[in-house]
């Protein structure tokens, strides 16, 4: 059996897969909250209750952090994994950490074409890098090298890097951010579910929209990024639809960034929990609008293949198929 883990910050997906041959199937898979534990080592204790000590031959797990030395810091939340650990608390011989858009790159590929939205019409399918962004409790960005033959899932921390405002708006928005976090403003601050809502907020607050007492009462009382999106992809809110339609203009800029710094003439991948969720807001034009806006490599970049997952265990997939190479 192969134990595969996706790691978010909110979130933790653990899995076991049955292998023959090259063929992996799912036996069980349980999801769990991880403010509800201190540890991970909580939560594989949980999940394992009921199997046999040598059930498990191989873990891989995918992780919102760096990786360094089969160590890992987690970004938005305070655990600390360690390969040898894990594998001493697991009493197995090898457990893999991968950041967890490695394995969510890798997950791609072992997707079937039902499982994708296409956004660029235009798009050519070629062989070559393929660059993967994804944006959920963070922003997570990674990329697949093409070695002539086949591709390799290759780390990222791509979504702390600088913002980059291209228009009069988003340099007003860059100002609000810098004096709301005291300095430095990334991309993961706008692409991201809390960025949805420093968005929301710096067009409320800078005067771009009016929001009535309902909304603030409505954004106070539960998930307000995800209260957001749901008014502004049905367009029942003004303020929540100019939110949203920003957001996505900046999501299309800095897939079309990754994409010319990994030269991704085989696509670009959109995954992540929010892209499936505000699908029409990313059909609406504005994404493959900034997507493509890249000067002189804009024909090159138009011409890249757009692809958003749908399946929402995607790097679940990528760290059990990895943990099968191993």
């Amino acid at each position: 059996m192969i134990l595969a883990g996706d790691i978010g910050g909110t979130k933790t997906v653990l899995a076991l897969f049955k292998q023959k041959g090259k063929t992996l199937t799912r036996a069980r898979d349980a999801t769990f909250a991880n403010r509800e534990h201190t540890t991970f080592q909580q939560i594989l204790k949980l999940f394992l209750k009921d199997e046999r000590a040598s059930a498990v031959s191989t873990g891989c797990f995918g992780v919102a952090g760096a990786v360094i030395d089969g160590q890992a810091r987690m970004t938005n939340l305070h655990w600390e994994l360690d390969e040898k650990l894990l594998a001493k608390t697991l009493e197995i011989k090898r457990v893999k950490l991968l950041n967890d858009l490695e394995a969510t790159a890798y997950g791609m590929l072992f997707l079937n074409a039902k499982e994708f939205k296409r956004l660029n019409p235009a798009g050519q399918e070629r062989k070559g890098n393929v660059a993967v962004i994804a944006a959920g409790t963070g922003l997570g960005e990674a990329m697949l090298f093409w070695d002539g033959s086949q591709v390799h899932p290759s780390a990222s921390e791509g979504g702390h890097s600088d913002f980059a405002p291209r228009t009069d708006l988003e340099i007003e928005l860059l100002r609000y951010l810098r004096s709301k976090l005291k300095g430095r403003v990334s991309y993961e601050r706008i692409l991201s579910g809390p960025g949805l809502l420093n968005v929301y907020h710096f067009l409320r607050d800078a005067g771009h929209g009016v929001e009535p007492p309902w909304l603030a009462e409505r954004l106070e009382s539960g998930d307000p990024s995800a209260t957001i999106g749901q008014l502004g992809i049905a367009g029942e809110e003004p303020l929540c639809t100019k939110t949203l339609d920003l957001f996505s203009s900046i999501y299309g800029a800095e897939a079309g960034n990754l994409a010319l710094k990994c030269l991704a003439v085989g696509g670009v991948y959109v995954g992540g929990g929010i892209a499936p969720k505000i699908l029409p807001a990313l059909e609406r034009g504005g994404f493959l609008q900034s997507f493509g806006d890249k000067g002189r490599f804009s024909p090159l970049v138009k011409s890249m293949e757009i692809k958003v997952s749908l399946n929402p265990q995607t790097a679940l997939l990528g760290a059990a198929h990895f943990a099968q190479r191993l």
